[in-house]
């Protein structure tokens, strides 16, 4: 195996000596490769950002829901953020107990509620109506109600969460109607939460959020917890030289706030954080095999079998992902040049990569997508039938492990029925 441009995964030892050619032959392609080393000091680092002691992370499952991942989560003393009943299921077996699971939901049924409810679950509710419904079902119970702080970030316009133009949060001007609510279901508010967006890479805008929660939380007495949100950022472009955030600023910064408030407010108050994508976006690469090389016009077309089913954030978000080269046979010269990395779904818009300058490719090649360890799989589809790949694991050990076996063609029809 040759690899072209392999600096990033060489600097990290990713493949702790695994050849990626060698896991394709064993696991098939395109193939889900995670690294538990990586992982396991994303979540300290998370930990470690602050000194102030009620301090927790909720590590969030929409990014990444797989079984073998969430147990090392808990492993690590996070707690964990739910989306829905099927979330709260896979963390359930995954280990974690209803006290460290926090349901943020966002119009919910009924029975979705209630789901939560039975087994002792928080949840945070993002609208009126929505704590009407809570009220009705669980009255006298405890709640968490998601604001909108006003300020939003991210990295489309797909992925903002706050600001004006949202679905997510109650506005400031209706904390008169919530102390209402609560009121006339007698239920006890205990916590509040934001997020802010997806993906921000500078601390200023993620503080002013804070700022603004804070004084939101001001309006409530005998809180036991404020949710600072998420959203922190990853350097995509890593090949390029961007740079990382700056968690050691930011959780200066945090520090600085949560000791302040918790002294203004009169007691120490648990603060939370739920960073999305930064624990496992690094620790995933995504393997997949050349199988054609075309010029269409001035474009060469380089076509892989990783399809927008196994990683849709370049096509739904525009997104950027480094792609790195390894070649099958040694080449003893490769210059870099423009290609569009393409894959195999019926569709336009199934592009990795357009107009990427990457070193020769050649059929037979595999692709290492980077920075796939969030969105990926929890995002991925059988679309064109086409069967979703298995998940590895690197352990600490070096071992490569199977973590969720690829799809068969039963897995295609098993739930349907027949006329």
């Amino acid at each position: 195996m040759q690899k072209r441009n392999g600096r990033v995964t060489d600097s990290l030892n990713f493949f702790q000596g695994n050849d990626p050619f060698e896991l394709i032959n064993k696991y098939g392609s395109p193939l889900y490769v995670y690294n538990e080393r990586i992982f396991r000091q994303n979540c300290r680092n998370l930990l470690e950002m602050v000194t102030y002691p009620k301090f927790r992370v909720n590590f969030s499952a929409k990014a990444n829901s797989s079984l073998a991942l969430l147990q090392i989560v808990k492993d690590e003393g996070l707690y964990v953020d739910a989306m829905s009943p099927g979330e709260i299921f896979v963390q359930r077996a995954a280990g974690f107990k209803p006290e460290e699971i926090f349901f943020v939901c966002n119009n919910v049924s009924a029975d979705e509620m209630r789901y939560a409810i039975d087994r002792n679950i928080l949840i945070s509710v993002d609208s009126l109506s929505q704590l009407e419904l809570l009220g009705r079902l669980n009255p006298g119970g405890k709640v968490a109600v998601r604001f909108n702080p006003g300020v939003g970030v991210g990295h489309h316009a797909k992925v903002i969460t706050a600001g004006k133009d949202t679905k997510f949060g109650v506005n400031t001007e209706y904390i008169p109607e919530v102390k209402n609510i609560l009121k006339k279901y007698d239920l006890k508010l205990v916590g509040i939460n934001q997020h802010l967006g997806s993906l921000f890479m500078e601390s200023d805008k993620f503080v002013e959020g804070v700022h603004n929660l804070l004084d939101i939380a001001r309006e409530f007495d005998d809180l036991e917890f404020i949710d600072l949100g998420g959203g922190f950022g990853i350097p995509y472009q890593k090949l390029s030289g961007q740079a990382p955030l700056d968690l050691k600023k930011l959780g200066e910064q945090l520090d600085g706030l949560m000791f302040s408030f918790a002294k203004e407010y009169g007691k120490e108050i648990s603060f939370s954080i739920e960073p999305g994508r930064y624990i496992p976006a690094e620790a995933g690469v995504i393997l997949g095999s050349v199988y054609s090389i075309k010029h269409n016009g001035k474009t060469k077309y380089i076509g892989t079998d990783i399809g927008f089913n196994v990683l849709i954030r370049p096509s739904m978000y525009d997104s950027h992902h480094d792609i790195e080269v390894y070649g099958k046979v040694e080449l003893d010269h490769f210059a870099a040049e423009s290609v569009t990395v393409v894959g195999n779904i019926c569709e336009t818009g199934d592009i990795l990569a357009k107009d990427r300058e990457l070193p020769t490719i050649m059929e037979g090649d595999i692709i290492g997508v980077l920075d796939a360890g969030s969105y990926s799989f929890s995002m991925s589809s059988n679309y064109n039938n086409r069967l979703r790949p298995a998940e590895i694991l690197i352990r600490e050990t070096d071992e490569a492990v199977l973590i969720r076996s690829r799809d068969t063609l039963e897995d295609l029809i098993r739930n349907q029925v027949k006329l």
